[in-house]
């Protein structure tokens, strides 16, 4: 079946490729979107959404322990685990519909289906439906690592897929890797009662994170009963019918065991470039699968771009979306001004409790790279809106260059962190200095205070420090 030719194919409909199809349809592209599965990729259907509502879900379970300091009891052990996991399905629903919604508006044509790329202007579908288009995206997302010995059974070993369909909670649980995943759901099983065992290869939580941030996320994980263990390799996994068992050394030789009920392996993601044909029209993949890109997607091909976990660019939502939009400005030949993407302007963010954000240089980096640099870090109790809503525990940090006072990096843990690196992003794209944020009158009482505070400290002059 021969179908008339479009503007954009984009391979994907996650959150790189819907916004890419919505930027493109306002710019008057005729667009198509392929998606095997549903609207809004992993991230809105098995990933970022659900897992945030889970989150919300732990925040509100463990708030009912604090009730009963004003008198009110409540059972906290007739909790439902499947309708918790019900509640963040139809949060998932709501906003895959409303992805199907913005597509359907901005007359984007949304097939569903299995794509394969033809050549640099056609694809085709479920291997019968031929796609003409005069660009390509290709914005397929990612899926989770399969490491060997370590493979997912998605019943005793989950995957971070497998762990979100669940609808009944373990009594105990044993996590391999403490990335963002990894933390989040320490956090949300830990907070619903289940044990939990969060093991790390390097010497700290979030090990792309600031090191001191994550001294105070390791702090507040123990103090709740997760039992960490850094510096700590997973070097084999067992299961039997009702537990897994993990063999563990640590970084001076000692071995251990650890077993749990079911286990959630975490080390990474791969990029979905498999079976989509990209070699066969002279697409590179580098040794991992990823596709290299330039400053606007441009692969090794003319006319096919990719965005988002494919690449090897930072494999965080917001990035996708952003790339999605710069390619298809580019394609259209429109100047936005928009830059290509620099990864020391993408805010990291960690949505456990106390949460994580970032952006920059680490102060570990700059040692590193013999950079002139001081720092500064405000603690949240220094702020009294965090002594207020009983959520003290935190910091704000703040990097700059020794002799320009430049903002080179900021990172931030504690209530709302994800909120709070904004204005420090927005300081540093703005080419702002930290005395702009320091003068700035900041509503009291509030957490950015301890923003603005972090910014007085690298002239010495906190108020409340």
């Amino acid at each position: 079946m021969q179908v008339s030719g479009r503007d954009l194919l984009i391979i994907g409909a996650g959150p790189g490729g819907y916004v890419a199809a919505v930027r493109a349809a306002q710019l008057g592209l005729s667009v198509t979107v392929v998606e095997k599965a549903a609207p809004g990729g992993v991230c809105l259907n098995w990933g970022c959404i659900p897992s945030k509502n889970l989150i919300h879900q732990a925040d509100a379970f463990n708030s009912l322990e604090h009730m009963a300091e004003v008198g009110v009891s409540i059972d906290r052990e007739t909790l439902n685990y499947a309708l918790v996991q019900q509640r963040s399905r139809k949060v998932v629903k709501t906003l895959t519909n409303g992805v199907a919604g913005l597509l359907k508006r901005n007359k984007v044509e949304c097939l569903i289906g299995e794509a394969k790329l033809v050549s640099a202007t056609e694809v085709l579908v479920d291997e019968q439906q031929s796609l003409q288009a005069k660009k390509i995206i290709v914005a397929t997302g990612s899926r989770p690592m399969h490491v060997p010995g370590f493979e997912f059974d998605e019943d005793r070993v989950l995957s971070s897929t497998g762990i979100l369909a669940l609808e009944t909670l373990p009594e105990s649980l044993v996590i391999l890797g403490a990335g963002a995943i990894g933390c989040e759901f320490a956090y949300v099983m830990n907070s619903f009662g289940v044990k939990v065992f969060l093991v790390e290869a390097l010497d700290h939580l979030l090990p792309t994170e600031d090191v001191d941030v994550c001294a105070v996320l390791e702090k507040s994980f123990s103090k709740s009963g997760i039992a960490v263990h850094t510096s700590t390799r997973a070097s084999a996994l067992s299961r039997c019918s009702d537990h897994v068992t993990v063999s563990l050394t640590s970084a001076d030789g000692q071995s251990t065991e650890v077993s749990a009920e079911r286990a959630l392996v975490v080390f990474g993601r791969s990029p979905n470039t498999q079976s989509l044909g990209l070699e066969s029209v002279g697409v590179a993949l580098d040794k991992r699968g990823f596709i290299p890109v330039g400053d606007y997607g441009q692969t090794s091909t003319p006319g096919i771009y990719a965005i988002g976990d494919v690449t090897t660019t930072p494999a965080l939502a917001h990035v996708a979306s952003a790339e999605g939009e710069l390619v298809v400005e580019h394609i259209a030949g429109i100047k936005t001004g928009r830059k290509a993407i620099d990864p020391a302007l993408v805010p990291s963010a960690i949505y456990c409790e106390p949460q994580v954000a970032g952006f920059g240089l680490r102060e570990q980096s700059a040692e590193r790279a013999g950079d002139a640099f001081k720092t500064f870090s405000f603690p949240y109790y220094g702020a009294g809106k965090s002594i207020a809503i009983e959520k003290p525990e935190g910091l704000v940090k703040v990097i700059c260059d020794a002799k320009t006072d430049e903002i080179i990096g900021a990172h931030v843990v504690g209530h709302n962190a994800t909120e709070l690196i904004h204005e420090i992003l927005l300081a540093k794209s703005a080419e702002l200095l930290p005395e702009d944020i320091a003068t700035m009158v900041h509503a009291h009482p509030t957490l950015s205070e301890a923003t603005m505070e972090a910014m007085r400290g690298i002239y010495s002059q906190p108020i409340h420090g």
